[in-house]
C-alpha cells in the first residue's frame, strides 16, 4: 500500500506525528477499503455477515502487524453513520412497532439489568485493576461507545483507557455475534426471509427510482444528523437520521431510500473496518497489564446479558436469536449491522439497543459524579510514564 501505510513504530518517539495529508491518504484508504470488500466477498461461503466480520479482521490484522493509515477518516466515519442510521430507520414500520410494544415491560427491565451489571463490572475494575471510577464506569457502559469516549476527558477519565475497554467488548461482540447468531436461527426463519426476498444486486436503493432515492437518502441522511446535533442527542449522527428516516416510513411520507446492495456492502465494510483499526499494537502495548481483566468483565458482562436474552425469550416468545441481538452489550452499528445480514428483527434490536444507548449514556455521568468525585484529567497522565 506503499508510503501511506507506515508502520507505526518506525519513527522515532521524538518526532511529532506527521501534519494531516488527505491527498496522499485517500489511495491508502481505498486500497485497504477495497482489499476488505474483497475479503468480505471471499468469505461469503464461511462466514456469516461476511461484510461485517471480515473488514473487522482485516483492519485488526493491519493494525496489529504495525501498518495502519490511522483511524477511519472522520467525514468517513460520519458518514457511514449516517447512512447506517438510516438504513435503521427504514426498517421501522407501524406494524413491527406495535409487535414490539407488547415487550416492552420486559425490554425495560432486561436494560436496566443489563445497565446495573456494567457498574457491577466497573466496581470491579475500579478495586481490583486500580481503575479510577470515572475510567471504570465510563469504560464499561454497555452503549454509545462513541459518545461515552468523547465525554470521558471532561469527567476526569482517561479518554484512552475508556476507549480501549469500549472497543475491546465492541471488537468482542461485533465478530462473536454473527456466528452465534447464525447458531440460533432456525431454517424457518431463513426460509421465511429468502422466499420473501427478490434480491436486485446493482440497485443502490431499495426503492424502484434509484436516483431519487439515493436524492433522498443524502437529504435524510444530512438532516437527520443536524437534528440530532440541534437536539443534543447521544451519537447524533446515527440517532438523529434513525428517528427521521423512521418517521418517514411511520408516517408513510416517503420510502424507498434504505441502502441496498453495494452500497450497503461498503456501509458494513465502513464499520467493520472502523472497529478493527482502533487496536493498534502501541495501543494495546500501553493496555496490556489491564487486558485479562477487562477481558473478563467483559466476559462476565456478556455471559449475563446472554442469559438475560434466553430469559427474555422464554418470557415473551421472541426468537432467541433476536432477544441475543437486543440484549447484547456491543456497539450498536455492530449490532444493526449484524441484525440486517442475519435477517433478524431489527426494529425490535434497534428499539432495545437505542434504549439502552439513551440510558447508558444519560445516565452514566450523574453517576459519576453521584458516587465519586470526578478526578482531575492529570491523574491518568501517569500511564505514559
Amino acid at each position: 500500500m506503499g508510503k501511506n501505510l507506515q508502520r507505526t513504530g518506525a519513527s522515532p518517539p521524538s518526532q511529532s506525528p506527521p501534519a494531516h495529508r488527505p491527498q496522499r491518504q485517500w489511495p491508502a484508504w481505498t486500497a485497504v477499503t477495497l482489499g476488505a470488500c474483497a475479503a468480505g466477498e471471499v468469505a461469503e461461503p464461511i462466514l456469516p455477515a461476511p461484510h461485517l466480520l471480515a473488514p473487522i479482521l482485516a483492519g485488526l490484522a493491519i493494525a496489529l502487524a504495525g501498518f495502519t493509515a490511522g483511524k477511519l477518516p472522520v467525514r468517513v466515519n460520519r458518514l457511514s453513520q449516517a447512512v447506517l442510521g438510516v438504513l435503521m430507520g427504514s426498517y421501522l414500520s407501524p406494524t413491527t412497532l406495535h409487535q414490539a410494544s407488547g415487550a416492552i415491560l420486559p425490554l425495560t427491565a432486561v436494560t436496566a439489568a443489563t445497565a446495573a451489571l456494567s457498574l457491577a463490572a466497573a466496581a470491579v475494575l475500579t478495586r481490583t485493576g486500580r481503575v479510577d471510577r470515572a475510567t471504570a464506569t465510563l469504560g464499561m457502559a454497555a452503549g454509545g461507545s462513541a459518545a461515552v469516549v468523547s465525554c470521558a476527558e471532561d469527567l476526569g477519565a482517561d479518554p484512552r483507557l475508556v476507549a480501549f475497554m469500549q472497543y475491546l467488548r465492541v471488537a468482542l461482540v461485533a465478530t462473536t455475534a454473527p456466528l452465534l447468531v447464525q447458531w440460533l436461527l432456525t431454517p424457518a426463519s431463513d426460509a421465511q426471509v429468502q422466499a420473501g426476498t427478490d434480491p436486485k444486486v446493482w440497485n443502490l436503493v431499495d426503492g424502484p427510482s434509484q436516483g431519487a432515492g439515493l436524492l433522498l437518502l443524502t437529504l435524510v441522511a444530512l438532516a437527520g444528523a443536524a437534528v440530532g446535533r440541534r437536539l443534543r442527542l447521544p451519537s447524533p449522527v446515527l440517532l438523529g437520521p434513525i428517528l427521521l428516516a423512521a418517521a418517514l416510513t411511520v408516517t408513510g411520507a416517503a420510502n424507498g431510500f434504505a441502502p441496498d446492495g453495494p452500497l450497503r456492502t461498503a456501509l458494513f465494510t465502513a464499520v467493520g473496518l472502523d472497529i478493527g483499526l482502533r487496536f493498534t499494537r502501541p495501543a494495546l502495548a500501553r493496555m496490556r497489564h489491564l487486558l485479562p481483566l477487562t477481558l473478563a468483565c467483559t466476559l462476565a458482562v456478556s455471559t449475563a446479558c446472554a442469559a438475560l436474552a434466553w430469559l427474555l425469550s422464554a418470557t415473551t416468545g421472541i426468537p432467541l436469536a433476536d432477544a441475543y441481538l437486543a440484549t447484547t452489550p456491543g456497539g450498536i452499528n455492530a449490532v444493526l449491522a449484524t441484525a440486517v445480514s442475519t435477517h433478524a428483527n431489527v426494529p425490535l434490536i434497534s428499539s432495545v439497543q437505542s434504549l439502552r444507548l439513551f440510558v447508558m449514556v444519560l445516565l452514566t455521568p450523574l453517576l459519576i459524579r453521584v458516587s465519586a468525585r470526578p478526578q482531575s484529567p492529570r491523574t491518568w497522565q501517569t500511564l505514559d510514564s
